[in-house]
């Protein structure tokens, strides 16, 4: 991690609500911006923030998120997620995020990332999958 890596760092990034990000199950009509594609878009710009402060070869991976969703966004509209850092600790980074549409504010969350080594994730994994071969299953 680099030095850079302190809270107050902050970020905005926009997202179109497209097909990709909004719900179906109540039909066309009815269809706003899911949570499930609000909550991708808060790590999304979570992450591209802390990439900027991380060493070459690390990354972060998300480890929980409180979210509360206040209020639709229709389909074709945009939303802006703003993220700031709020605490590092170690390798644990939490941020506060919050989401607005044109309208109003639509979204906020509590996001917990850890930065890890990629070359011992990628390490870490290879250990549980010859584990799961071992069990004689294989993974999806």
């Amino acid at each position: 991690m680099k030095a850079s890596l302190k809270p107050g760092l902050a970020s905005t990034a926009r997202y179109e609500v497209d097909d990709t990000r909004v719900i179906s199950f109540m039909g066309q009509e009815l269809g706003t911006y899911g949570t499930p594609f609000m909550l991708r878009d808060i790590e999304r710009t979570c992450r591209t923030l802390a990439v900027d402060h991380l060493d070459e070869g690390e990354d972060s991976v998300g480890a929980h998120v409180t979210l509360d969703h206040l209020g639709p966004t229709l389909k074709g509209m945009w939303v802006e997620v703003s993220a700031k850092l709020v605490d590092v600790d170690g390798r644990r980074l939490t941020f506060e995020a919050t989401v607005r549409d044109a309208i109003q504010e639509v979204g906020k969350a509590r996001h917990v990332r850890f930065v890890v080594d990629k070359a011992r994730q990628k390490e870490r994994l290879a250990a549980k999958a010859a584990k799961l071969a071992a069990l004689g299953a294989a993974p999806a």
